[in-house]
């Protein structure tokens, strides 16, 4: 699941209490995630239905970090290059 190296795409499902989300990945699976430090520093919002990128935790494969939100065309938006 963690194979790619910048993270895994994925559709924000649902939004949890306390800045959790629940992502649907690509590969089918359902995780946890909540949004980096740059994400929230730069005002990025993350709704359902957006397409994002998730690291996913090589400790717990249930849950992640959303570092990025793919805008329509398919291109990353956030608030830095990785």
């Amino acid at each position: 699941m963690a194979g790619e190296p910048g993270g895994v795409r994925g559709t924000v499902l649902a939004q949890l209490p306390r800045a959790l989300y629940r992502v649907g990945l690509d590969s089918g699976h359902v995780i946890t995630a909540h949004g980096t430090g740059d994400i929230h520093r730069n005002f990025v919002r993350i709704l359902v239905g957006d397409r994002v990128v998730v690291r996913v935790s090589p400790v717990d494969v249930t849950r992640g970090r959303i570092i990025g939100r793919l805008e329509p065309g398919g291109r990353r938006q956030n608030g830095s290059e990785l």
